[in-house]
């Protein structure tokens, strides 16, 4: 398929291999140039095809694989919009779809939807991709599209990405295969959010989530929260020839040297969340190996403002000048990962700003500070767990420092098992871990705006809230530019958490599983491995 039509002189509709987007930055090139000339059509096959050795091999289909993630509870869930865990996003990638998802340059691909359209980057008219069946044979529709995406402004859904859908305004079926979505300001990052797993299309009506009734490349056979989930091949599915593989089943095992020992032994063939430390061992074995993939993930130490010391300004400038950023780099991940400085957005994104100062290591400036906060010598609590990488031995090397700073900080270790639930958040002091997210945009809004459920710090800032909103509208890419850079200037000020470092997804894996690329969300291929994974016997 040749271009069809052009805006300001760029392509609007894309061949089916650049989808929404080509070379990395040209999707936010594109969408940038719509919000400026007015016009947007997207249009193609939207397939998602796996990197590196799946072109240069023919995957071969059959076989069944087990694959451990960090995390597994009786919370784990199959309602996409109550996803919290990796373990959540792998299931709702493997049993639901959404009208877009996420390339290897995080851009947006259309799935669901065979095309895009938009005036204004308010109102968009959205095409359904026609025949693509339920697991139950029933046929996707408008109002399935209008329920899964409205029901996350309902505050009963409990979504974890109520914040996002609060940007909606409606969701109209608007022809027999056409939906409308109007939003309630301009926002030319929608098809990256639609892409996010939270907002992967259901069945109109549904409520119970014992099961998971999608479109997905599989089926669910078993679904037994905190003990394992099992898939099997989707036969119906609307994508030619995937998946490949017969059955997946999804087990969760907290400790990271578990996880190596159980991929090691051959009881799992994929695991996630390697450590930087567990490495040189994979891959010094045979048959097996870790592939990188560089993230905007982050490990953060919470400084939440609940009327205590921790939300003195002084306060957690202090504990930010205790962080050895090149140590920790050097130390705890080995060399792999990016130098951070106390803002989330990471290097490799567009609306990095470089010229931010970078804070550095200073136990006599942090000594100034905790001073002017009045801080007394009564022993400060962090809690540091497993479940946040890095986190522990973070702990470790503010423990050695911090008595130069005049500081008595204590350790409270707690185990990956129920952390999530009953420790972050729920302490002054402790430790957190960001997955990235597909733009800047919907991380700042989940995470850093004054209403956001996921405020690691509870930091109420209506400057940037404000800032935001401008952000999230504004056509001209440099004076949007701009306004991410003011924003990353305040996080980076005040913000209440410290990032030392962006982190590398790390996964082990046998030598015989095949077609498992990079998307840059996260490991396990942007949690959507399971369609385009296979073995070669």
């Amino acid at each position: 398929m040749k271009s069809e039509k052009s805006v300001n002189g760029v392509d609007a509709l894309c061949t089916p291999d650049e989808s929404l987007s080509q070379r990395g930055t040209q999707r936010r090139d594109l969408l940038r140039a719509m919000a400026a000339g007015g016009l947007l059509t997207m249009a193609g096959t939207g397939l998602l095809t796996a990197s590196g050795q799946a072109f240069a091999q023919t995957p071969k289909r059959g076989g069944k694989i087990r694959v451990a993630t960090q995390s597994a509870s009786a919370a784990d869930t199959l309602d996409p919009a109550k996803g919290a865990l990796a373990t959540d996003y792998v299931r709702a990638n493997m049993f639901y779809n959404g009208l877009t998802e996420l390339d290897s340059k995080l851009g947006a691909k259309l799935a669901l939807a065979e095309s895009i359209d938009t005036k204004d980057a308010k109102v968009w008219v959205i095409k359904l991709r026609s025949g693509v069946q339920f697991h139950d044979g029933k046929t996707l529709t408008p109002n399935d599209v209008a329920y899964s995406i409205l029901r996350h402004k309902d505050p009963a859904t409990a979504s974890k990405a109520k914040t996002l859908a609060d940007q909606i305004k409606d969701v109209k079926a608007t022809g027999p295969n056409e939906v409308t979505i109007t939003l309630e300001g301009p926002n030319a990052d929608l098809p990256v959010i639609l892409a996010t797993s939270h907002f992967l299309i259901i069945q109109d009506g549904t409520k119970d989530f014992k099961s998971a009734v999608g479109t997905g490349p599989f089926k669910v056979k078993e679904f037994s929260p905190g003990v394992r989930t099992v898939g099997v091949r989707n036969e119906k599915y609307w994508k030619p020839g995937l998946p490949h593989l017969d059955e997946i089943e999804l087990i969760g095992i907290g400790e990271e040297s578990a996880r190596v020992n159980a991929l090691l032994s051959g009881d799992v063939q994929l695991v996630n969340a390697v450590s930087a430390r567990s490495t040189e061992r994979i891959k010094n074995t045979p048959g097996f190996t870790v592939l990188e993939t560089k993230t905007g993930q982050y490990t953060d130490l919470i400084m939440r403002d609940e009327g205590g010391i921790t939300g003195n300004a002084d306060f957690r400038l202090g504990m930010m000048h205790l962080l050895d950023r090149e140590q920790i780099r050097k130390t705890v991940f080995r060399g792999f990962g990016a130098i951070g400085n106390d803002q989330p957005i990471d290097p490799s994104n567009r609306y990095y700003m470089p010229g931010l100062p970078q804070r550095p290591f200073d136990p006599e400036k942090a000594a100034f500070h905790f001073k002017k906060a009045g801080l007394a010598s009564t022993p400060l609590q962090v809690y540091a767990t497993p479940a946040a990488e890095g986190s522990v031995e973070m702990a470790m090397l503010l423990q050695q420092v911090a008595p130069k700073a005049g500081v008595n900080l204590q350790i409270s270790r707690v185990p990956a098992d129920g952390y999530w639930a009953n420790h972050w958040m729920k302490h002054p002091l402790t430790f957190g871990s960001v997955n990235a997210r597909p733009s800047a945009d919907v991380l700042l809004t989940q995470f850093f705006r004054s209403d956001a459920p996921w405020n690691e710090a509870n930091w109420k800032n209506p400057k940037f809230d404000q800032l935001l909103v401008a952000a999230r509208g504004e056509p001209d890419d440099a004076k949007r530019k701009a306004l991410y850079g003011d924003i990353q200037t305040l996080i980076h000020q005040n913000g209440g958490i410290g990032i030392p470092m962006f982190l590398s997804s790390l996964d082990g894996h046998t030598t015989k599983l095949k077609g498992l690329g990079s998307i840059p969300l996260a490991g396990l291929m942007g949690f959507a491995f399971a369609e385009h994974v296979w073995l070669d016997a």
